[in-house]
């Protein structure tokens, strides 16, 4: 099976919450990798995404860590969404 990974950057201006991860991520860009396999019998290249990964400071007392935490797709548009509508301070 043919898989393809997609990297990207994504900031929060807020500090946010995701409901795989139980603590309170800090305000900054995060890398988020996204994993997809190829559908195979289709006459064109079509892909479904089979996972998608963010990678966050550790959790105290390792701070300076950093650590790759699996998500899903949809917790992580929710975050984003309600990032962008909260409102800004200052």
């Amino acid at each position: 099976m043919t898989t393809r990974s997609r990297r990207e950057s994504i900031t929060f201006k807020h500090p946010f919450r995701l409901a795989s991860i139980d603590r309170l991520l800090p305000a900054g860009t995060y890398d988020v990798v996204t994993d997809e396999e190829m559908i195979e019998g289709l006459s064109f290249a079509s892909y479904r995404r089979v996972a998608t990964m963010i990678t966050v400071p550790c959790a105290p007392p390792h701070g300076n860590s950093m650590e790759m935490m699996s998500i899903g797709s949809l917790e992580l548009s929710d975050a984003q969404r309600i990032d962008a509508s909260a409102p800004n301070d200052g």
